[in-house]
């Protein structure tokens, strides 16, 4: 069954704690670039389930919009002093109910029964477990389009975790950053164990995580995470300016098979990297947007991509063992 799109998401309402805004905000309809904001503002956009839900349900809606070429994904904290702060601590504290963790309780495992009973549900309900931090990050990295965050204030535990899939990360100059797990008790989350070494190496994600010290933006053992380090007021302003500049100018389709292309193509050899190149070379060069790209270079003229992944993406894709029932939660 086909997704539905709201005519306009700037006034769709029907996901709490996330709200939209059109590009320019007074325009009736979808726009080409939708920023994707958390709204939260009692609580500092701490993380919830409910926000599991609702971005989950955003990104997939946007993904397969046609009208929707880039994403701004950023907090709605006015000051621009709070991006997202981590798991809805609160909350934790007291039942896990609405933290971000399902029905995982804090520090249950203290005061389990040790019958076999007890052993055998424990273990059924660990199986089902699901984190809501990765299924936000799987939501980001399947996206058909390129999704950029605006960190526009500080962004601690999955605040800064689940943003790693992103294309693009743009921070303001005053926002600290932290991968706090080590200090808390707990591992890291939301598919950072997979994007954080890549993004930065396995040397210094593991710095980070073994100290669970907060950095400002601008020290080199975070610098490399973000594209751009701009003031506070800029953040979501100039984020908005690249995901014109790419809606504008680049391929939607180019972009996601490239993006597959670094995380799942893994070659272990530069004759494997041909092989999957070649492949999808092959396919996208016969498609719309090649035929488009190239004839609007030789024509000096703004290319017009239409292509989506939905009916062009390359023939190959995808390459790898799909595992769905990963993705899934169980709770």
């Amino acid at each position: 069954m086909a997704q539905k799109h709201p005519e306009s998401y700037a006034t769709f309402k029907d996901l709490p704690e996330i709200r939209f805004e059109h590009v320019p905000a007074n325009a009736p309809t979808a726009t080409k670039v939708i920023i994707l904001v958390l709204d939260r503002p009692t609580a500092k956009n701490a993380f919830t389930d409910q926000m599991v839900t609702s971005l989950v349900s955003a990104f997939d809606m946007l993904s397969s919009d046609p009208r929707v070429k880039v994403i701004v994904f950023t907090g709605g904290d006015k000051t621009n002093r709070i991006f997202c702060p981590g798991m809805d601590l609160d909350r934790a504290a007291g039942s896990a109910g609405g933290a971000g963790l399902g029905n995982l309780s804090l520090g249950s495992s203290s005061s389990s029964s040790s019958s076999s009973s007890s052993r055998n549900n424990i273990a059924e309900e660990r199986e089902k477990y699901r984190d809501g931090g990765a299924q936000v990050s799987l939501a980001i990295y399947r996206c058909a389009k390129p999704v950029i965050a605006a960190l526009n204030g500080h962004a601690v535990g999955v605040g800064i975790t689940m943003t790693l899939p992103c294309n693009l990360r743009v921070v303001s100059d005053s926002a600290r950053v932290g991968f706090v797990f080590s200090r808390r008790g707990i591992n890291t989350e939301a598919c950072s164990s997979y994007f954080l070494p890549r993004i930065l190496g396995a040397g210094r994600a593991l710095s980070l995580l073994t100290t669970g010290a907060v950095y400002e933006s601008t020290h080199p053992a975070v610098r490399d995470l973000f594209s751009e380090i701009v003031a506070p007021d800029r953040v979501v302003s100039r984020a908005v300016e690249l995901a014109n500049e790419i809606a504008d100018k680049a391929s939607t389709v180019s972009i996601r098979a490239m993006k597959d292309m670094m995380y799942r193509g893994a070659p272990q050899t530069p004759e494997e990297a041909m092989l999957l190149e070649s492949r999808v070379f092959f396919d996208l060069f016969r498609g719309r947007d090649s035929a488009e790209g190239i004839k609007s270079f030789l024509e000096k003229r703004e290319p017009k991509f239409e292509a989506t992944w939905e009916q062009d993406r390359p023939s190959t894709w995808p390459w790898w063992e799909a595992k769905e029932d990963a993705v899934k939660s169980k709770i």
